[in-house]
Protein backbone atom coordinates (compact mmCIF):
# COMPACT_ATOMS: atom_id res chain seq x y z
CA UNK A 1 0.00 0.00 0.00
CA UNK A 2 0.94 3.87 -1.08
CA UNK A 3 3.02 4.66 2.19
CA UNK A 4 1.95 8.40 3.38
CA UNK A 5 4.82 9.44 5.05
CA UNK A 6 6.55 9.22 1.74
CA UNK A 7 4.29 11.38 -0.27
CA UNK A 8 2.88 13.81 2.51
CA UNK A 9 -0.65 12.32 2.17
CA UNK A 10 -1.50 11.36 5.55
CA UNK A 11 -2.83 14.46 6.56
CA UNK A 12 -6.06 13.13 5.87
CA UNK A 13 -7.04 12.16 9.46
CA UNK A 14 -10.17 10.84 10.84
CA UNK A 15 -11.25 13.92 12.72
CA UNK A 16 -10.61 16.28 9.22
CA UNK A 17 -14.43 18.21 8.65
CA UNK A 18 -15.60 17.12 5.19
CA UNK A 19 -15.70 19.41 3.00
CA UNK A 20 -18.79 18.34 1.08
CA UNK A 21 -21.63 20.86 0.19
CA UNK A 22 -24.58 18.32 0.08
CA UNK A 23 -27.20 20.47 -1.89
CA UNK A 24 -28.40 21.58 -5.36
CA UNK A 25 -26.93 24.06 -7.33
CA UNK A 26 -30.61 25.34 -7.33
CA UNK A 27 -30.87 25.68 -3.69
CA UNK A 28 -27.30 26.93 -3.53
CA UNK A 29 -28.60 30.19 -5.55
CA UNK A 30 -32.42 30.39 -4.28
CA UNK A 31 -30.08 30.97 -0.37
CA UNK A 32 -27.71 33.43 -1.38
CA UNK A 33 -30.84 35.27 -2.86
CA UNK A 34 -32.73 34.69 0.20
CA UNK A 35 -30.31 36.59 2.32
CA UNK A 36 -31.95 39.55 0.41
CA UNK A 37 -28.45 41.18 0.30
CA UNK A 38 -28.93 41.97 -3.49
CA UNK A 39 -31.72 44.30 -5.33
CA UNK A 40 -33.80 42.76 -8.00
CA UNK A 41 -32.01 44.01 -10.84
CA UNK A 42 -28.35 42.77 -8.88
CA UNK A 43 -30.67 39.07 -8.44
CA UNK A 44 -30.74 38.78 -11.89
CA UNK A 45 -27.46 39.17 -13.07
CA UNK A 46 -26.33 36.90 -10.17
CA UNK A 47 -28.14 34.04 -11.44
CA UNK A 48 -26.85 34.58 -14.62
CA UNK A 49 -23.59 34.84 -13.45
CA UNK A 50 -24.14 31.25 -12.04
CA UNK A 51 -25.42 30.23 -15.25
CA UNK A 52 -22.48 31.29 -17.01
CA UNK A 53 -19.88 30.33 -14.40
CA UNK A 54 -21.73 26.69 -15.03
CA UNK A 55 -21.47 26.53 -18.42
CA UNK A 56 -17.13 27.70 -18.19
CA UNK A 57 -16.86 25.14 -15.99
CA UNK A 58 -18.80 22.42 -17.29
CA UNK A 59 -16.69 22.88 -20.46
CA UNK A 60 -13.57 23.16 -18.79
CA UNK A 61 -14.39 19.77 -16.87
CA UNK A 62 -15.02 18.01 -20.30
CA UNK A 63 -11.38 18.25 -21.12
CA UNK A 64 -10.66 17.00 -17.73
CA UNK A 65 -12.98 13.94 -18.73
CA UNK A 66 -11.22 13.39 -22.08
CA UNK A 67 -7.21 13.61 -19.99
CA UNK A 68 -8.66 10.83 -17.70
CA UNK A 69 -10.22 8.95 -19.98
CA UNK A 70 -6.87 9.22 -22.95
CA UNK A 71 -4.56 8.37 -19.83
CA UNK A 72 -6.63 5.45 -18.40
CA UNK A 73 -6.30 3.70 -22.00
CA UNK A 74 -2.67 2.21 -21.04
CA UNK A 75 -4.23 0.91 -17.80
CA UNK A 76 -7.51 -0.77 -18.05
CA UNK A 77 -8.10 -3.66 -17.46
CA UNK A 78 -10.25 -4.59 -20.24
CA UNK A 79 -7.81 -3.75 -22.55
CA UNK A 80 -4.69 -6.04 -23.79
CA UNK A 81 -1.61 -3.19 -24.64
CA UNK A 82 -0.05 -5.73 -26.59
CA UNK A 83 -2.88 -5.47 -29.35
CA UNK A 84 -3.45 -1.88 -29.05
CA UNK A 85 -0.12 -0.45 -28.58
CA UNK A 86 1.52 0.65 -25.27
CA UNK A 87 2.75 4.08 -24.14
CA UNK A 88 6.69 4.78 -24.39
CA UNK A 89 7.08 5.26 -20.68
CA UNK A 90 4.60 3.55 -18.62
CA UNK A 91 5.62 4.86 -15.57
CA UNK A 92 4.89 8.69 -16.80
CA UNK A 93 1.46 7.89 -17.70
CA UNK A 94 1.12 5.95 -14.69
CA UNK A 95 1.75 8.90 -12.86
CA UNK A 96 0.00 11.72 -14.71
CA UNK A 97 -3.33 8.78 -14.53
CA UNK A 98 -2.83 9.21 -10.83
CA UNK A 99 -2.16 13.01 -10.57
CA UNK A 100 -4.76 13.30 -12.70
CA UNK A 101 -7.58 11.28 -10.85
CA UNK A 102 -6.58 12.43 -7.31
CA UNK A 103 -7.38 16.07 -8.99
CA UNK A 104 -10.19 15.34 -9.77
CA UNK A 105 -11.59 13.96 -6.41
CA UNK A 106 -10.14 16.34 -4.52
CA UNK A 107 -12.10 19.02 -6.65
CA UNK A 108 -15.16 16.74 -5.64
CA UNK A 109 -14.10 17.41 -1.99
CA UNK A 110 -13.05 13.85 -1.56
CA UNK A 111 -10.28 13.11 1.30
CA UNK A 112 -7.98 10.37 0.99
CA UNK A 113 -8.04 8.02 3.71
CA UNK A 114 -4.72 7.56 5.54
CA UNK A 115 -2.73 4.77 7.07
CA UNK A 116 -3.84 6.02 10.11
CA UNK A 117 -7.33 5.83 9.76
CA UNK A 118 -7.25 2.69 7.80
CA UNK A 119 -5.53 0.86 10.84
CA UNK A 120 -7.76 2.23 13.11
CA UNK A 121 -10.81 1.16 11.16
CA UNK A 122 -9.36 -2.41 11.45
CA UNK A 123 -9.95 -2.45 15.08
CA UNK A 124 -13.11 -1.10 15.21
CA UNK A 125 -16.31 -3.42 15.32
CA UNK A 126 -17.55 -3.87 11.75
CA UNK A 127 -21.06 -4.85 9.52
CA UNK A 128 -19.61 -7.58 7.71
CA UNK A 129 -18.98 -9.89 11.10
CA UNK A 130 -16.25 -12.32 9.43
CA UNK A 131 -12.46 -12.11 9.52
CA UNK A 132 -10.88 -11.28 6.32
CA UNK A 133 -7.26 -10.97 4.94
CA UNK A 134 -6.51 -8.62 1.55
CA UNK A 135 -3.25 -9.36 0.01
CA UNK A 136 -2.55 -5.57 -0.05
CA UNK A 137 1.52 -6.33 -1.12
CA UNK A 138 0.55 -8.11 -3.99
CA UNK A 139 -0.19 -4.38 -5.80
CA UNK A 140 1.96 -1.72 -6.78
CA UNK A 141 -0.51 0.70 -5.16
CA UNK A 142 -3.50 1.26 -2.77
CA UNK A 143 -4.97 3.97 -2.28
CA UNK A 144 -8.77 5.04 -0.78
CA UNK A 145 -10.85 8.18 -0.70
CA UNK A 146 -14.07 9.11 0.96
CA UNK A 147 -16.22 12.00 1.16
CA UNK A 148 -19.36 12.37 3.73
CA UNK A 149 -19.57 10.48 6.74
CA UNK A 150 -22.79 9.78 9.68
CA UNK A 151 -23.36 7.45 12.14
CA UNK A 152 -25.43 4.29 12.30
CA UNK A 153 -26.72 2.19 15.16
CA UNK A 154 -26.45 -1.70 14.45
CA UNK A 155 -27.12 -4.75 15.86
CA UNK A 156 -24.38 -7.45 16.64
CA UNK A 157 -24.23 -11.04 17.97
CA UNK A 158 -23.22 -11.55 21.51
CA UNK A 159 -22.72 -14.16 23.70
CA UNK A 160 -22.35 -16.70 20.71
CA UNK A 161 -25.52 -15.58 18.77
CA UNK A 162 -27.77 -16.13 21.77
CA UNK A 163 -28.46 -12.02 21.72
CA UNK A 164 -27.57 -9.01 20.71
CA UNK A 165 -26.52 -5.22 21.04
CA UNK A 166 -26.23 -2.34 19.99
CA UNK A 167 -23.23 -0.67 18.15
CA UNK A 168 -22.54 2.50 16.73
CA UNK A 169 -20.68 2.81 13.53
CA UNK A 170 -19.16 5.58 11.95
CA UNK A 171 -20.12 5.26 7.69
CA UNK A 172 -18.81 6.61 4.43
CA UNK A 173 -20.96 8.06 2.14
CA UNK A 174 -18.65 7.72 -0.46
CA UNK A 175 -15.49 5.34 -1.01
CA UNK A 176 -13.49 5.51 -4.25
CA UNK A 177 -10.86 2.77 -3.92
CA UNK A 178 -7.48 3.20 -6.78
CA UNK A 179 -5.71 -0.26 -7.11
CA UNK A 180 -2.40 -0.71 -9.09
CA UNK A 181 -1.76 -4.23 -9.75
CA UNK A 182 2.68 -4.87 -10.36
CA UNK A 183 3.72 -4.51 -14.16
CA UNK A 184 5.80 -7.64 -13.65
CA UNK A 185 6.34 -8.39 -17.15
CA UNK A 186 3.61 -10.95 -17.90
CA UNK A 187 4.07 -12.36 -21.68
CA UNK A 188 1.67 -11.55 -24.34
CA UNK A 189 -0.12 -15.03 -24.21
CA UNK A 190 -0.29 -14.33 -20.07
CA UNK A 191 -1.65 -11.46 -20.54
CA UNK A 192 -4.37 -12.38 -22.55
CA UNK A 193 -4.91 -15.72 -20.40
CA UNK A 194 -5.17 -12.73 -17.79
CA UNK A 195 -7.59 -10.47 -19.67
CA UNK A 196 -9.34 -13.22 -20.67
CA UNK A 197 -10.06 -14.53 -17.19
CA UNK A 198 -11.33 -10.90 -15.63
CA UNK A 199 -13.85 -10.69 -18.73
CA UNK A 200 -15.29 -14.27 -17.53
CA UNK A 201 -15.19 -12.78 -13.96
CA UNK A 202 -12.13 -14.86 -12.68
CA UNK A 203 -10.02 -13.05 -10.09
CA UNK A 204 -6.94 -12.30 -11.76
CA UNK A 205 -6.38 -8.85 -13.67
CA UNK A 206 -3.62 -8.59 -16.02
CA UNK A 207 -0.76 -7.22 -14.76
CA UNK A 208 0.21 -3.40 -14.94
CA UNK A 209 -3.54 -2.65 -14.99
CA UNK A 210 -5.16 -0.12 -12.22
CA UNK A 211 -8.56 -0.86 -11.15
CA UNK A 212 -11.06 1.62 -10.15
CA UNK A 213 -14.29 1.00 -7.54
CA UNK A 214 -16.69 3.20 -6.26
CA UNK A 215 -18.71 2.60 -3.46
CA UNK A 216 -21.74 3.82 -1.44
CA UNK A 217 -22.10 3.96 2.53
CA UNK A 218 -19.53 2.06 3.74
CA UNK A 219 -18.98 1.49 7.15
CA UNK A 220 -15.36 2.65 8.65
CA UNK A 221 -14.52 -0.71 9.91
CA UNK A 222 -14.96 -2.45 6.73
CA UNK A 223 -12.96 -0.85 4.51
CA UNK A 224 -10.75 -3.94 4.34
CA UNK A 225 -13.50 -6.01 2.81
CA UNK A 226 -13.42 -3.86 -0.35
CA UNK A 227 -10.07 -4.65 -1.37
CA UNK A 228 -9.39 -6.69 -4.56
CA UNK A 229 -9.06 -10.50 -4.21
CA UNK A 230 -10.40 -10.31 -0.21
CA UNK A 231 -11.04 -13.74 1.08
CA UNK A 232 -12.45 -14.52 4.54
CA UNK A 233 -10.35 -16.75 6.72
CA UNK A 234 -11.50 -18.68 9.58
CA UNK A 235 -11.44 -16.90 12.66
CA UNK A 236 -10.19 -18.44 16.34
CA UNK A 237 -14.20 -18.82 16.68
CA UNK A 238 -15.04 -20.59 14.07
CA UNK A 239 -12.21 -23.07 14.59
CA UNK A 240 -13.50 -23.44 18.28
CA UNK A 241 -17.22 -23.54 16.94
CA UNK A 242 -16.60 -26.11 14.64
CA UNK A 243 -13.41 -28.15 16.03
CA UNK A 244 -14.18 -28.88 19.84
CA UNK A 245 -17.78 -31.06 18.57
CA UNK A 246 -15.54 -32.87 16.04
CA UNK A 247 -13.11 -33.49 18.80
CA UNK A 248 -15.86 -34.43 21.10
CA UNK A 249 -17.78 -36.51 19.04
CA UNK A 250 -14.35 -38.46 16.89
CA UNK A 251 -12.60 -39.47 20.34
CA UNK A 252 -15.54 -41.66 21.24
CA UNK A 253 -15.74 -43.53 17.75
CA UNK A 254 -11.96 -43.49 17.80
CA UNK A 255 -11.54 -44.93 21.33
CA UNK A 256 -13.91 -47.85 20.16
CA UNK A 257 -12.23 -48.95 16.87
CA UNK A 258 -9.27 -49.25 18.41
CA UNK A 259 -10.39 -52.25 19.96
CA UNK A 260 -11.28 -53.91 17.15
CA UNK A 261 -9.20 -52.64 14.26
CA UNK A 262 -6.76 -55.84 15.15
CA UNK A 263 -9.86 -58.15 14.69
CA UNK A 264 -10.67 -56.63 11.40
CA UNK A 265 -6.98 -57.00 10.26
CA UNK A 266 -7.45 -60.00 10.94
CA UNK A 267 -10.45 -60.97 9.47
CA UNK A 268 -8.93 -59.04 6.64
CA UNK A 269 -6.12 -61.61 5.97
CA UNK A 270 -8.05 -64.46 6.12
CA UNK A 271 -10.20 -63.64 3.61
CA UNK A 272 -7.00 -62.36 1.44
CA UNK A 273 -5.64 -65.98 2.50
CA UNK A 274 -2.79 -64.08 4.64
CA UNK A 275 -3.79 -65.99 8.06
CA UNK A 276 -4.87 -69.14 9.15
CA UNK A 277 -8.22 -69.63 10.94
CA UNK A 278 -11.13 -67.38 12.36
CA UNK A 279 -13.99 -67.59 14.86
CA UNK A 280 -17.44 -66.56 14.71
CA UNK A 281 -16.80 -63.91 17.29
CA UNK A 282 -14.13 -62.18 15.28
CA UNK A 283 -16.21 -61.74 12.19
CA UNK A 284 -18.55 -60.26 14.06
CA UNK A 285 -16.10 -57.79 15.72
CA UNK A 286 -14.83 -56.87 12.33
CA UNK A 287 -18.19 -56.03 10.88
CA UNK A 288 -18.79 -53.67 14.32
CA UNK A 289 -15.26 -52.36 13.38
CA UNK A 290 -16.08 -52.15 9.63
CA UNK A 291 -19.04 -50.15 10.87
CA UNK A 292 -17.22 -47.88 13.50
CA UNK A 293 -15.07 -46.62 10.31
CA UNK A 294 -18.13 -45.93 8.27
CA UNK A 295 -19.37 -44.23 10.75
CA UNK A 296 -16.44 -42.12 11.19
CA UNK A 297 -16.07 -41.55 7.69
CA UNK A 298 -19.40 -39.96 7.12
CA UNK A 299 -18.62 -37.44 10.95
CA UNK A 300 -15.69 -36.61 8.87
CA UNK A 301 -17.48 -36.04 5.87
CA UNK A 302 -20.10 -33.72 7.99
CA UNK A 303 -17.09 -31.62 9.42
CA UNK A 304 -15.94 -31.07 6.46
CA UNK A 305 -19.46 -30.62 4.78
CA UNK A 306 -19.67 -27.87 8.31
CA UNK A 307 -16.89 -25.81 7.27
CA UNK A 308 -17.00 -25.30 3.82
CA UNK A 309 -20.76 -24.08 4.54
CA UNK A 310 -19.75 -21.72 7.55
CA UNK A 311 -16.84 -20.21 4.78
CA UNK A 312 -19.81 -19.87 2.24
CA UNK A 313 -22.07 -18.33 4.82
CA UNK A 314 -18.67 -15.83 5.92
CA UNK A 315 -18.27 -15.26 1.89
CA UNK A 316 -22.35 -14.51 1.55
CA UNK A 317 -21.90 -11.99 4.15
CA UNK A 318 -18.97 -10.25 2.71
CA UNK A 319 -20.37 -10.34 -1.05
CA UNK A 320 -23.68 -9.26 0.15
CA UNK A 321 -22.08 -6.10 1.65
CA UNK A 322 -19.75 -4.79 -0.99
CA UNK A 323 -22.02 -6.30 -4.08
CA UNK A 324 -24.80 -4.11 -2.91
CA UNK A 325 -23.10 -1.04 -1.97
CA UNK A 326 -21.07 -1.06 -5.23
CA UNK A 327 -22.19 1.85 -7.82
CA UNK A 328 -19.40 1.65 -10.49
CA UNK A 329 -15.81 0.55 -11.44
CA UNK A 330 -12.72 1.23 -13.92
CA UNK A 331 -13.57 3.84 -16.36
CA UNK A 332 -17.38 4.11 -15.64
CA UNK A 333 -17.08 5.95 -12.57
CA UNK A 334 -14.79 9.13 -14.72
CA UNK A 335 -18.10 10.78 -15.77
CA UNK A 336 -19.72 10.36 -12.19
CA UNK A 337 -16.68 11.87 -10.05
CA UNK A 338 -16.35 14.55 -13.21
CA UNK A 339 -19.75 15.81 -12.62
CA UNK A 340 -19.36 16.13 -8.86
CA UNK A 341 -15.57 17.73 -9.18
CA UNK A 342 -17.57 20.38 -11.31
CA UNK A 343 -20.47 20.38 -8.72
CA UNK A 344 -18.72 21.38 -6.01
CA UNK A 345 -15.96 23.61 -7.77
CA UNK A 346 -19.21 25.79 -8.70
CA UNK A 347 -20.71 26.07 -5.76
CA UNK A 348 -17.60 27.38 -3.36
CA UNK A 349 -16.50 29.89 -6.54
CA UNK A 350 -20.52 30.76 -6.27
CA UNK A 351 -20.19 31.04 -2.86
CA UNK A 352 -16.69 32.74 -2.50
CA UNK A 353 -17.87 35.67 -5.15
CA UNK A 354 -20.86 36.35 -3.62
CA UNK A 355 -19.68 36.51 -0.01
CA UNK A 356 -17.23 38.82 -1.22
CA UNK A 357 -19.74 40.76 -3.62
CA UNK A 358 -22.30 41.27 -0.40
CA UNK A 359 -18.87 42.91 1.98
CA UNK A 360 -19.53 46.52 2.09
CA UNK A 361 -15.25 46.69 2.46
CA UNK A 362 -12.42 44.53 1.52
CA UNK A 363 -11.86 41.73 3.58
CA UNK A 364 -9.69 38.96 4.70
CA UNK A 365 -8.98 35.17 3.37
CA UNK A 366 -10.00 34.43 7.20
CA UNK A 367 -12.96 36.38 7.51
CA UNK A 368 -14.00 35.39 4.11
CA UNK A 369 -13.84 31.56 4.91
CA UNK A 370 -15.42 31.66 8.23
CA UNK A 371 -18.71 33.78 6.83
CA UNK A 372 -19.83 31.14 4.37
CA UNK A 373 -19.17 28.57 6.97
CA UNK A 374 -21.28 30.54 9.03
CA UNK A 375 -24.02 31.43 5.88
CA UNK A 376 -23.45 27.36 5.12
CA UNK A 377 -24.55 26.34 8.70
CA UNK A 378 -27.08 28.93 9.22
CA UNK A 379 -29.17 29.41 5.85
CA UNK A 380 -29.06 25.77 4.73
CA UNK A 381 -28.24 23.63 8.06
CA UNK A 382 -24.60 22.29 6.21
CA UNK A 383 -21.26 21.98 8.58
CA UNK A 384 -18.04 22.03 5.92
CA UNK A 385 -14.73 22.68 6.07
CA UNK A 386 -15.12 25.61 3.36
CA UNK A 387 -11.74 25.15 0.89
CA UNK A 388 -11.58 29.12 0.72
CA UNK A 389 -7.86 28.84 -1.13
CA UNK A 390 -9.66 26.98 -3.86
CA UNK A 391 -12.00 29.17 -4.76
CA UNK A 392 -10.13 32.29 -4.73
CA UNK A 393 -7.53 30.54 -7.23
CA UNK A 394 -10.69 30.21 -9.30
CA UNK A 395 -12.07 33.57 -8.82
CA UNK A 396 -8.27 35.05 -9.82
CA UNK A 397 -8.53 33.08 -12.91
CA UNK A 398 -11.64 34.25 -13.57
CA UNK A 399 -10.44 37.68 -13.01
CA UNK A 400 -13.71 37.90 -10.55
CA UNK A 401 -12.10 39.35 -7.70
CA UNK A 402 -10.28 42.06 -6.81
CA UNK A 403 -7.27 42.69 -4.37
CA UNK A 404 -6.40 45.56 -2.32
CA UNK A 405 -4.40 46.28 1.02
CA UNK A 406 -7.14 45.86 2.89
CA UNK A 407 -8.14 42.49 1.81
CA UNK A 408 -10.03 41.18 -0.88
CA UNK A 409 -13.18 42.39 -2.78
CA UNK A 410 -15.52 40.98 -5.67
CA UNK A 411 -15.83 42.65 -9.20
CA UNK A 412 -18.85 44.32 -9.80
CA UNK A 413 -21.29 42.27 -11.40
CA UNK A 414 -21.51 44.35 -14.39
CA UNK A 415 -18.31 43.93 -14.84
CA UNK A 416 -18.07 40.14 -14.00
CA UNK A 417 -20.69 39.46 -16.27
CA UNK A 418 -18.46 40.74 -19.34
CA UNK A 419 -15.06 39.29 -18.00
CA UNK A 420 -16.93 35.54 -18.13
CA UNK A 421 -18.18 36.41 -21.80
CA UNK A 422 -14.91 37.26 -22.76
CA UNK A 423 -13.64 33.75 -20.96
CA UNK A 424 -16.38 31.92 -22.34
CA UNK A 425 -15.86 33.56 -26.44
CA UNK A 426 -11.97 32.75 -25.73
CA UNK A 427 -13.03 28.84 -24.87
CA UNK A 428 -15.01 28.40 -27.78
CA UNK A 429 -12.18 30.52 -29.96
CA UNK A 430 -9.77 27.49 -28.33
CA UNK A 431 -11.95 25.08 -29.43
CA UNK A 432 -12.80 25.96 -33.25
CA UNK A 433 -9.13 26.64 -34.22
Amino acid sequence: MHAPAESGRDIAAPEQRDRVIPLRKSDIIDALIAEGRLDEADEARFRQLARMLGAIMHYEYLGELERLRETYFYFDPEIDPHEFGSAKDLDAAYQALSDEFVRVLTDANFIEVSHAEISKAFAEGARVRVKIKAPVEDYRDVRMFRRGQHKETIQIPAWFGLRKRPLEINVYDDVVLMVATKPDGMTPGETRRALSSARRGGQKVRSGAVLFKYFRHIARADLKALFPNVRVVRSLMDHLTLGVPAILGGVPILIKLASTMTVLFLVAGFYLGLAGTIEDRDTEQALAALSGLLALGAFALRQWGNFHRQSLIHQKQLTDNVYYRNVNNNSGIFSYLIGEAEDQDWKEVLLAYHGLLTEAAPITRDVLDTRIEEFLTRAVGVSADFDVDHALVRLRGYDLVIETNGGLVAAPLSDALARLDREWKGLLGTAES
